[in-house]
Formats: C-alpha cells, structure tokens, sequence
C-alpha cells in the first residue's frame, strides 16, 4: 500500500470526484464510498468489457491536520496477467491470432498502468488546489519554548527573545509528505532516504 500526506487547503471530497471523473468511463468504472473527511474511490473493470482482463483498485483518502492522506491499496492484476498469458499461448499456435489481440494487450497494458495514472490525477487536483507535500504554512510555525512566540521553520533563535529553537524544526519526506521528526535519515513512511 503506497501512501502519500498533501498539507493544504484540499478536501477528500476533490480528490474523489477527479477520480470519478477520470476513470467513470470506457472499460473502467468508478465508485465513491464513505462520508466526508474518510472517501474510498473503487476503480474496476466494467462486467461488459470486451477486451483485456479483469482489475480492481482501491484508493482511500482521509482528511489529516491541515490536508489530506491518500493511500492506494494493491491492484487486483490477476484478470490483466491471464488475459497477457491468453495472447501469448494464442501467439504461440499461430501467431497470425496476435492481430486478433490488439485490442487485448492495449486495454491489459493500461490497465496495467492504473496504479500509476491514479497518482497522476491525485497530483493534479493537489497542484490546482495549491496543495504540496510541503508543510503547510500552520505546520512551518513553531512556538518558543520560552516565550510562546510563532516562529517560523529555519529560525536558529527565537524572533522574540532570542532563545534557541534547538532541534525542533519539522520537516516532510521529499517524495511522500509525511512530517518527520529532526534527524531521522530514513522516511518512516516510506523508506525512502532523507
């Protein structure tokens, strides 16, 4: 399951319906479920396809503090690698029964790509809505032990009194926004060095 957290003015609600709107068509249709702050989006393959295999994708987006978490679940694939596995033993008989497959392999190959194209539009929609992985501007704030005085992210010492601001700065993960705490090398949401 891959999860990335988007801090900014974006709701689950936006998200679901670019989802909708992308993938309610064609050979794929698309559900939305839950209420609110906690949305599901089902992608899957229409029962009247008549090309390429089987799949099946979940998408759960959730309302964090000051943004949105959206994890994709794991693609049902195995519809996709028969309908591969169908074409290649049609192949091997005669391999004139690959014309006759086109229209498998290029519906099984985008189906393939789902996983990825889901993210493509959960970027957009995040970009349109100005939204990052980047803190948000409430997160990028800290208060000073000290005094109580707002300080932003970077600050050696407090604006107000001077004291210092030690290790407490927070960061995100470049690649999946999770807000991680100073000196941690490694994302603990998703491995990946810092």
């Amino acid at each position: 399951m891959e999860q990335r957290i988007y801090h900014g003015d974006i709701s689950p609600n936006a998200i679901a319906q670019s989802l909708m709107a992308e993938f309610n068509h064609g050979n794929l249709r698309a559900q939305v479920l839950g209420q609110n702050d906690h949305l599901t989006v089902q992608i899957a393959t229409s029962q009247s396809s008549r090309s390429g295999g089987q799949t099946a994708l979940a998408i759960d987006i959730q309302k964090v503090e000051d943004g949105v978490m959206v994890q994709i679940g794991q693609q049902q694939w195995m519809g996709v690698a028969a309908s591969l596995g169908q074409t290649a033993i049609a192949t091997l008989l005669n391999p004139w029964n690959l014309l006759g497959r086109l229209d498998d392999i290029a519906q099984d190959v985008q189906n393939l790509q789902l996983n990825e194209k889901v993210w493509q539009v959960v970027e957009r929609e995040v970009r349109a809505a100005g939204a990052s992985t980047q803190l948000s501007e409430r997160l990028s704030r800290l208060t000073c032990a000290y005094c109580g005085a707002a300080n932003p992210v970077g600050e050696a010492n407090c604006v107000a009194c001077g004291a210092p601001m030690g290790n407490v700065q927070p960061q995100t993960c470049k690649d999946c926004g999770y807000v991680l705490v100073h000196g941690e090398k490694f994302c603990p949401n998703c491995g990946k060095p810092q």
